[in-house]
């Protein structure tokens, strides 16, 4: 329940401080959607009529590559253009707390006084696409509190790094040299995902050997009138290049509008996210219904071979 003892609208004010650029209301919000607390539907259900209007932008690449280095820069840039940005980073989980490690949120500093940026470390709690699942939801609570851009800045866990092209509008993936060539960048599942490359560090020998090989690839799949994505070379330490990553961006962003792809990648973000509350209720609905002894035996027949899985999950599905 939101509204208190004494009456008070206690999600309805979180929301309404929220909308008005409150820090501490967007990170009780964020707070309540990772702890999945009892108010979480209450507050969806608040948040969803004033969202639709942040790009989200996703950040992703191998470890060591400077992501949160440039996603510190790009904050930089955007805000330069007195754009309002939101920084959800997704960091390891703690394998003593289980909550965020903080190196991202060190590492940009520089805007903690910032009214108009807001940094949030989230643990991807062991997520194999290195997204903690309460990821959307924290999205939708920037989005509603009026950031124009939302950075998503992710682990760089290799292949399931595509997670991120379900949530982000445009998807950036970082190469650096020294990383391991565009051959191991396509072999780790992530190049295909991205509508904007980024190669940083691009004061080192071996960038321009990089952007060669990417380019040499991309050749192969390119599609005659689809987007081509560009190649911006970057060093994000003194921020050179970061300009014409923003520029790239929002280049992607006009031709998402033009040709409708926008609203059919938002389209099937949310479908995503309504398959994954509805099956995350469904277990739950079967925890009940059949207990985990059941689940066990029912797995102990399969295992034994007396029992098909198929035949198994009926058994299950009926306890409903």
């Amino acid at each position: 329940m939101s509204v208190a003892r004494d009456g008070h609208d206690v999600v309805g004010d979180l929301v309404t401080r929220a909308r008005a650029g409150e820090a501490r209301a967007i990170a009780r919000l964020i707070s309540l959607v990772e702890d999945a607390s009892p108010s979480l539907r209450e507050v969806s259900e608040r948040l969803t009529p004033h969202t639709g209007h942040a790009q989200i932008v996703g950040i992703t690449g191998s470890p060591g590559v400077g992501k949160s280095t440039s996603t510190s820069a790009l904050v930089s840039a955007l805000r330069k253009q007195d754009k309002r940005v939101g920084v959800l980073a997704i960091d390891p989980s703690s394998p003593f707390t289980g909550g965020a490690l903080l190196g991202d949120r060190v590492r940009m500093q520089s805007h903690a006084t910032d009214p108009d940026v807001f940094i949030r470390s989230m643990a991807s709690r062991g997520h194999l696409g290195g997204l903690a699942w309460a990821t959307p939801q924290a999205l939708r609570v920037l989005d509603a509190a009026g950031f124009d851009v939302v950075l998503v800045e992710t682990v760089g866990v290799g292949q399931s790094e595509v997670d991120i092209a379900g949530l982000a509008d445009t998807s950036v993936v970082m190469l650096a040299p020294g990383m391991g060539d565009g051959i191991q960048a396509a072999k780790a599942g992530i190049l295909e995902i991205a509508d904007v490359y980024v190669v940083n560090k691009a004061d080192r020998d071996g960038a321009h050997e990089v952007v060669r090989d990417l380019r040499s690839m991309l050749s192969l799949g390119a599609q005659p009138g689809q987007w081509r994505a560009p190649i911006v070379l970057t060093v994000a330490q003194t921020g050179e290049g970061v300009e014409g990553l923003v520029d790239a961006i929002a280049k992607h962003r006009e031709a998402l509008e033009r040709t409708g792809a926008l609203a059919v990648r938002r389209s099937r973000r949310a479908r995503d996210e309504v398959e994954a509350i509805a099956v995350t209720a469904l277990r739950q609905r079967l925890g009940g219904g059949y207990g985990q002894a059941g689940l066990d035996l029912l797995a102990a027949e399969v295992a034994g071979g007396r029992l098909d899985p198929y035949a198994a999950a009926d058994r299950l599905l009926d306890a409903l």
